[in-house]
């Protein structure tokens, strides 16, 4: 029950930071989705540029890091540790998992849904991280606890309710 009060204040204060105009959430999860991409353009660059052994795919994995670095930093302005590697290698293994799902849709349905699933999960993991970072009117972290990464569907649940890239 702990838990769920939790899940709830959190829901309330990250709803209040966005309504105030402090976090643009329906951006964010764009921003995310583009911070996706960028990564797997840096590994597509590298496999291009090993397999036709032409080092100019080599010369552009610069300009797009710099590119995928900006863009992760106005997602992540602060952070503590290691959630800056932890988040961009979640949103790279959840974009990862939506394309071999996509690919696995025509024969294997099951294990596409499996890999939907887990991306979902990873891609909650990276909001969860995002989250605990926001900060209310006075600067102090938003104090909710969110919940325990074996409790998915609530996890999901809030991602579900909270983020909404229709929303303008």
């Amino acid at each position: 029950m702990k838990e769920s009060l939790d899940l709830k204040a959190l829901l309330a204060a990250a709803k209040q930071l966005a309504s105030e105009k402090k976090i643009d959430l329906s951006s964010d999860e764009d921003l995310s989705l583009a911070v996706m991409n960028l990564v797997s353009i840096e590994e597509h660059l590298f496999y291009s540029g090993a397999k036709t052994n032409d080092a100019t795919y080599y010369d552009l994995i610069g300009p797009v890091r710099e590119l995928r670095k900006t863009y992760l930093k106005q997602l992540l302005p602060a952070y503590e540790g290691e959630v800056w590697c932890i988040s961009k290698h979640l949103l790279a293994a959840a974009m990862r998992l939506v394309e071999v799902g996509t690919k696995r849709q025509e024969r294997d349905p099951q294990a596409a849904q499996a890999c939907f699933r887990d991306a979902y999960t990873l891609y909650s993991y990276f909001w969860m991280l995002k989250l605990k970072m926001a900060t209310g009117k006075s600067g102090a972290p938003v104090t909710a606890v969110p919940p325990s990464p074996t409790n998915q569907k609530a996890m999901e649940d809030f991602l579900a309710k909270l983020v909404d890239c229709c929303g303008e």
